[in-house]
């Protein structure tokens, strides 16, 4: 195995020093460059080294061979290093049309109505609130009658007890829907919840039909004494929304009263846990005075309510819409300072 090796040493050490005659060594010169060489690439050079060892005695111009050989290899590494930086070719991409187009995601998904209707208002501008209930009326364009809504985001956290935020407002224009009241109630109060003008009233009777599914009604007003019964009922009527509370209003002596609110317009509205107020204060049919009134009532009912654990600016955004149509942001500065007509 020894035997076999030297020669081959020898042959590269012998390519290397001796192949050249010493009168190429000036007509030479090789600058250090950094560059990637493959392994082929080597192999070749060397190869024409040893080929040009081979050729010495006959009459050949070693410097000439090596010097083109040399400057093709260089040619051959710049156009690999280009193309081996190149961009990835990209075939060419058909043009986008209709929704696809739409430089928001979310408009992708939109009816041809509603990015119709959207185009009369301008996104993020802030309006006054008579031009914004005015926008909202143009915008209710469905074969039903859309609710008006409002949408107030708070600088609270629900999530301490000082910061959540739940009351009732009574909108004086109403809310256009017709309440549904049911009473929870027993002895002398059944007759009195019952010439008030209540849809339904029960006690224990009325506490197994609703175990048993029996949701007709909006509202459900019970008096202190039944509260131990309704408790058993609250993961009924908690998810949806109906379970007596205090706070609502909901839970009360004076059932005549309670009855009668909530028959006007009555509304019920509380801060979600990320501490946005949603509430309804009429239909887009109503005139805009109306509309104006129910308004300017639900927003100086939330800044009444404002919790004490709140700190710093209380009103974060406003806005109001139809229930099928894009949402109209309000001053904040005009809309509290608005007074009721």
């Amino acid at each position: 195995m020894a035997s076999s090796a030297a020669p081959s040493t020898l042959m590269l050490s012998y390519a290397s020093t001796s192949v050249l005659p010493p009168d190429l060594s000036p007509s030479l010169s090789f600058r250090p460059k950094i560059c990637s060489f493959n392994c082929s690439t080597a192999l070749s050079l060397y190869s024409v080294v040893l080929h040009c060892g081979e050729r010495k005695s006959q009459n050949w111009n070693y410097p000439g061979a090596v010097a083109s050989y040399a400057a093709e290899l260089e040619e051959d590494e710049e156009d690999y290093e280009d193309e081996r930086k190149g961009a990835a070719y990209t075939p060419p991409t058909k043009p986008k049309t209709g929704k696809a187009a739409l430089p928001l995601k979310r408009d992708r998904t939109r009816s041809k109505r509603f990015l119709e209707i959207q185009k009369l208002r301008e996104n993020k501008k802030e309006y006054d609130v008579n031009t914004a209930i005015s926008l909202l009326k143009q915008m209710a364009s469905t074969k039903f009658v859309e609710s008006a809504e409002g949408h107030f985001r708070l600088n609270i956290d629900p999530k301490y007890n000082d910061q959540q935020l739940r009351a009732t407002v009574i909108l004086p224009k109403g809310t256009g829907q017709t309440v549904r009241v049911a009473v929870l109630t027993q002895g002398e109060k059944f007759d009195e919840a019952k010439n008030a003008g209540a849809d339904l009233v029960g006690g224990e009777d009325l506490i197994e039909q609703i175990k048993g599914g029996f949701m007709e009604f909006d509202k459900l007003i019970a008096t202190p004494d039944m509260m131990p019964k309704v408790a058993q009922l609250g993961k009924l009527l908690g998810p949806r929304g109906l379970m007596p509370n205090p706070k609502a209003g909901t839970v009360t002596i004076n059932l005549p009263q309670a009855i009668g609110e909530f028959k006007k317009g009555k509304v019920e509205y509380r801060a979600d846990k990320t501490g946005i107020v949603h509430l309804s204060f009429g239909k887009a049919d109503f005139p805009e005075e109306d509309l104006l009134v129910n308004l300017l009532a639900a927003v100086k009912s939330v800044e009444a309510n404002k919790p004490k654990g709140a700190r710093g600016i209380y009103w974060k955004t406003a806005h109001i819409c139809s229930s099928m149509g894009p949402s109209i942001r309000l001053n904040i500065k005009e809309m509290l300072d608005s007074k009721l007509p």
